[in-house]
């Protein structure tokens, strides 16, 4: 199975307070499985394509319903 990197970032921006929406889209993902690597900008994961792909709607429905006004997303399919 192909393994998929997530790259996200979750608006509104908030310095230093990542607020309740990141932090949910955050859980999300992780509860699908996946390790965030959290940064400034945007945060990544990597995972098997189906975990990915789980944790990508997860990251949506989550973070859309803890306030973000904006999810911005990048999908990349690598090797397995």
């Amino acid at each position: 199975m192909a393994r998929v990197r997530i790259e996200f970032t979750i608006e509104p921006f908030r310095e230093g307070d990542p607020g309740p929406h990141v932090l949910a889209g955050v859980a999300a993902v992780e509860g699908a499985g996946l390790t965030v690597d959290f940064g400034p900008f945007s945060s990544v994961a990597l995972g098997a394509e189906d975990e990915a792909l789980d944790a990508i709607g997860a990251l949506l429905r989550d973070a859309l319903a803890a306030g973000a006004t904006r999810v911005s997303l990048q999908v990349e399919r690598g090797e397995p």
